[in-house]
């Protein structure tokens, strides 16, 4: 393949230039005084649904979408853009339905909900569940970034260079959260997000003047390809269970993925419940949804045409560049080899800031997120058994927990290293299918609970455990392994989630219910 660019000074001064804003960012933005865990976890509840749509937004748009939704826009065409329409009907969901049930419950994370329904010990195993998920998935998340920084900025891709990346950015997330509390991480995210998008737009705008060929040419070849593809296809109407994103598939398992993202996830639930009201965290749920679709049509659009640009020498008049996709022996996105081969000096440093700024402004709200379920569920309720203590001091507890969970969620992303390379998944796929996991339990938990009279707190407890056990069980190996029908070997995430629900509600609604319904 084409040898990989070392950085340069401009580089250097382009990833200086992001440091300083955030840092200056970070003391503008930093609320003087965190005195109550309320304003620690939840911004005092003064978010506008603006800024809450942002933050979400910037949440949920990581590095595996910076990275894998141009390698999907490459390899196929725009039906991951569909899936937003799976986004769009959780949303209407969660803002109908579980969002106004929050605030009449006056309650910090999404769990708290539980113990009305069930009890304390109930909404400590769905604050439990959600911790393991989101260890899951944000470790993943994080080493989708790590591999690119180590590439961009070391030119060497190892378990050791993946570490030391994996840990810079926990640390930095760390460090951005850890006075401030939510309201820090409200704003910072407003910073990394237009870094993020910004990066992605000059992307954009400098591959598409490396092709001279005019748009019309360019829509018409992406049209019609010479393999008789159309890469300008929205939506995917076939029916098999191995598509991850066919219409089917986003109805039916993207749209629960995607409830459980906004209303049972509290690295999500916590931005909407620290707004005003539930219309104004409503408000900002929608407006996040809104605000998807261009910016993911953004980087599948890039894939498209770095398409053009590796493999349609007619579009560039013969100058078509040779597409690798080993670096170092690692598997990489296309998106990668274009950065590491073609990007200029200064451009290439910001598309590794853009990077940096995707995984940041993940990792800390997800630090923040997981840090108020470690303390309101788990440690509050057992210190005051013990004595109750001041509001503040579970601010600094809420700290120390953080610290914890980024320890966690480092070793994820290692472990993700070589979960990935066991996994012939591509990037988007890999850092949705881990949600997954925890998805299950809490979606056919809180599926009984809302609809339903039955369950108990055992019930509760077995569904959490029978959603996470199917879905391990439904993964191709494992399927293979233990002799499933052929038809489960395949299965694409949103349909192992669909089965992973339906279990855990059955197991959750078998015994009836010894206390009604609290509305």
């Amino acid at each position: 393949m084409t040898m990989a660019l070392s950085f340069t000074l401009a580089d250097w001064i382009v990833i200086a230039a992001y440091f300083a804003v955030l840092l200056i960012g970070g003391w503008v933005f930093m609320p003087r005084h965190t005195e109550t865990t309320r304003d620690y976890f939840l911004a005092g509840g003064t978010v506008p649904a603006w800024l809450a749509a942002v933050s979400v937004l910037s949440a949920t748009q990581s590095a595996a979408t910076f990275l894998g939704a141009p390698d999907y826009g490459y390899r196929g065409d725009y039906s991951y853009l569909a899936s937003n329409l799976g986004v769009l009907l959780g949303a209407i969901f969660v803002a109908r339905v579980l969002i106004p049930r929050f605030y009449a419950a006056r309650v910090t994370t999404a769990y708290e909900l539980l113990t009305q329904r069930f009890s304390m010990r109930a909404t400590r195993w769905a604050g439990g569940m959600f911790l393991v998920g989101r260890v899951f998935a944000g470790g993943a998340r994080i080493y989708l970034a790590a591999i690119a920084l180590a590439m961009v900025a070391t030119m060497t891709v190892s378990a050791t260079s993946i570490l030391f990346a994996a840990a810079a950015l926990v640390a930095a997330s760390f460090l951005f959260t850890f006075v401030g509390g939510l309201r820090s991480v409200l704003w910072n995210d407003l910073i990394q997000f237009v870094i993020y998008l910004g990066s992605a737009i000059a992307v954009l705008v400098f591959l598409r003047l490396s092709i001279p060929a005019t748009n019309a040419e360019i829509i018409h070849g992406l049209a019609m390809t010479p393999e008789g593809v159309n890469k300008l296809r929205l939506f995917d109407l076939s029916t098999g269970l191995d598509k991850p994103f066919s219409l089917l598939a986003i109805v039916t398992g993207v749209t629960l993925l995607h409830t459980a993202s906004a209303g049972m996830d509290q690295d999500m639930t916590q931005r909407l419940l620290a707004c005003r009201d539930a219309r104004t965290g409503a408000r900002g749920l929608y407006l996040s949804v809104a605000a998807t679709v261009p910016v993911v049509a953004l980087f599948i659009t890039i894939g498209l045409l770095l398409y053009v640009f590796y493999d349609r020498p007619d579009l560039m008049r013969g100058a078509t560049a040779q597409a690798g996709q080993q670096f170092g022996g690692e598997k990489i996105s296309i998106f990668m080899h274009y950065i590491l081969t073609e990007v200029p000096p200064g451009l290439r440093g910001l598309v590794t800031v853009g990077i940096t700024a995707a995984a940041v402004a993940t990792t800390n709200s997800a630090l923040n997120a997981m840090s108020s379920v470690l303390i309101q569920d788990f440690y509050r309720p057992w210190r005051e058994k013990r004595g109750g203590r001041p509001d503040r001091h579970y601010v600094g507890a809420g700290r120390v927990g953080m610290g914890l969970i980024g320890i966690a969620m480092l070793g994820m992303a290692v472990a993700s290293y070589f979960w990935q390379h066991q996994s012939n998944m591509g990037l988007l796929e890999f850092a949705l299918q881990v949600m997954v996991f925890a998805y299950a339990g809490l979606l056919g938990v809180y599926f009984a609970a809302l609809f339903t009279a039955r369950g108990t707190t055992g019930s509760v407890i077995a569904a959490l455990l029978a959603g996470f056990v199917t879905v391990s069980l439904l993964q191709p190996a494992v399927a293979r392994a233990i002799g499933l029908p052929g038809a489960l070997t395949g299965l694409a995430f949103p349909f192992q989630l669909c089965i992973g629900t339906l279990v855990a509600f059955l197991v959750c609604i078998a015994p009836p219910s010894p206390k009604p319904i609290v509305n």
